[in-house]
C-alpha cells in the first residue's frame, strides 16, 4: 500500500491501447483496485481509473504519485476521435488477447495512431528508442534519448490458452516486445492472484510505472526549460484555440463599434389596444 504523502502536482498520464474485447478495463480495474471487476463493459470513448504507486519504492527517493490510466475505447465509431486523448502521454499500456492473434498484430497499429499524432497535442517530448525496430519515432532529434516513451505490453485470458500451445502463444509476444523493446506480462483478469505482490508481473508492473514517473518528470523539466528559454512552449492544441477565442471575445468587447445593438423596449413605439 502506498505510505506517505501524495504528490498531486505531477501529471502522469498512461494510455492503455488495445482492440475491442480484449480486457483493457478488466485489467485497469484490477490493478488500480486489486481486485477483480464484476461488471466489465464496453468502454465508450475514454475512461479513467488512478492508480497510487510508490515511485522508487524502499529507496531515499520513494514518494507517492497519482497515475492516470486512461481506458480507450476501440469502437470503430469513435475512430476518428480517440486522437483528443492523445496529448501529454507518460506511458503507454499496450493490451492483446492471448487466443487472438490478431490483436496482437493490431498492437504496431495502436502505437503508430499515438505516435503519428501531431506534436501540437503534447507528443513532441516523445521519442522511441532505437530498438523499436519498425515503429517511426516523432521528429524531436533535439531531446535526450532519456525522453523514450514507456511502453508494456499485457497479454490476457492467458486461462484460455491451453497447456500445449502456450509456448507458441508467448513466443509470438516476444517477438513483437523485443521489437517495441518493452517488458510483457500474461494474465488472467479475473485472478487476483497474477498481480500479488513480488510476482513476476508486479515486479515488471512497479518498474514500468517508476519509469513513466520519471518522464514525466524529465517532461516537466524540458517543458520548463523550453518555456525559459523563449523557444515556442509544448501546449495542448485545444488550449491555444480557447486562447484565440478568448483573446478575439475581449476585443469585440472593448470595441464599442463592434458590441451587438441592444434593443430599448422602453422607447419602443405603443401600439395601440382595441
Amino acid at each position: 500500500m502506498p505510505s506517505g504523502s501524495v504528490d498531486r502536482d505531477l501529471k502522469v498520464k498512461v494510455l492503455v491501447l488495445g482492440d475491442s474485447g480484449v480486457g483493457k478495463s478488466s485489467f485497469t480495474h484490477l490493478i488500480c483496485h486489486n481486485q477483480p471487476t464484476k461488471n466489465a463493459g464496453y468502454t465508450i470513448g475514454c475512461s479513467v481509473e488512478i492508480k497510487l504507486h510508490d515511485f522508487k519504492q524502499g529507496t531515499l527517493e520513494e514518494k507517492t504519485y497519482c497515475v492516470e490510466l486512461w481506458d480507450i475505447g476501440a469502437t470503430k465509431t469513435h475512430r476518428s476521435s480517440r486522437f483528443v486523448f492523445y496529448n501529454n502521454v507518460s506511458g503507454i499500456i499496450l493490451v492483446h488477447d492471448l487466443t487472438n492473434n490478431k490483436s496482437l498484430q493490431n498492437l504496431t497499429k495502436w502505437l503508430n495512431s499515438v505516435l503519428s499524432c501531431d506534436p501540437m497535442n503534447g507528443l513532441s517530448s516523445i521519442k522511441i528508442a532505437p530498438t523499436t525496430g519498425n515503429v517511426t519515432p516523432t521528429p524531436s532529434e533535439d531531446l535526450p534519448p532519456k525522453t523514450s516513451i514507456p511502453l508494456l505490453m499485457v497479454g490476457t485470458k492467458l486461462d484460455n490458452v491451453s497447456e500445449s500451445s502456450r509456448a507458441n502463444v508467448m513466443t509470438r509476444g516476444k517477438v513483437l516486445c523485443n521489437k517495441f523493446g518493452c517488458d510483457e506480462i500474461h494474465m488472467d483478469t479475473s485472478d487476483s492472484r497474477y498481480v500479488s505482490a513480488g510476482s513476476g508481473n508486479s515486479v515488471k508492473l512497479s518498474r514500468f510505472f517508476d519509469e513513466t514517473i520519471e518522464h514525466a518528470k524529465q517532461r516537466r523539466t524540458v517543458t520548463s526549460t523550453t518555456v525559459g528559454s523563449g523557444s515556442p512552449a509544448m501546449i495542448d492544441a485545444r488550449q491555444r484555440v480557447f486562447s484565440e477565442n478568448r483573446q478575439q471575445h475581449q476585443r469585440i468587447s472593448m470595441d464599442p463599434l463592434q458590441r451587438p445593438k441592444r434593443f430599448n423596449f422602453n422607447n419602443s413605439p405603443k401600439v395601440a389596444m382595441d
